[in-house]
């Protein structure tokens, strides 16, 4: 089983019980599919970088889950079924990224809200810290 990522944008005319719906819905798909869903954030209405659709804005939603490689192609067709979706991306992640995910998780459960300044600090020192294993 590999580790995977995907991030998805939905486009901003949803309500939000339409967004859950779209979200549990790709989560059923992994989950029927023996996906081990690590983590899912939603980071909420974000501006786009060009407009896409005629829409300059959207809601982006992550999910991290582990997975054999057959999944890939059944998410994605299911990605672009869905019209509520606009863009996304999967990618698998290599060790590096895995281990900077999972030390990302544990930074943001043990800081407060108010600590996003000293996350980010603590995101560049361990991005930084990767780096330098890799090399």
């Amino acid at each position: 089983m590999n580790n995977y990522e995907t991030v998805f944008i939905l486009t901003p005319v949803l309500s939000d019980a339409q967004m859950k719906e779209a979200v549990e819905k790709i989560k059923n798909v992994l989950t029927s599919h023996k996906a081990e869903i690590v983590n899912e954030e939603n980071w909420g209405l974000r501006k786009l970088a060009y407009p896409i659709n005629k829409k300059s804005t959207g809601f982006y939603q992550l999910i991290e889950f582990k997975a054999n490689p057959t999944i890939v192609d059944v998410l994605e067709t299911q990605f672009r079924r869905d019209e509520r979706i606009i863009r996304f991306l999967t990618f698998r992640q290599d060790k590096f990224a895995a281990e900077y995910a999972a030390k990302r998780r544990n930074l943001k459960s043990s800081g407060s809200k108010d600590d996003n300044k000293a996350l980010k600090i603590k995101d560049y020192k361990l991005a930084e810290e990767l780096d330098y294993k890799e090399e």
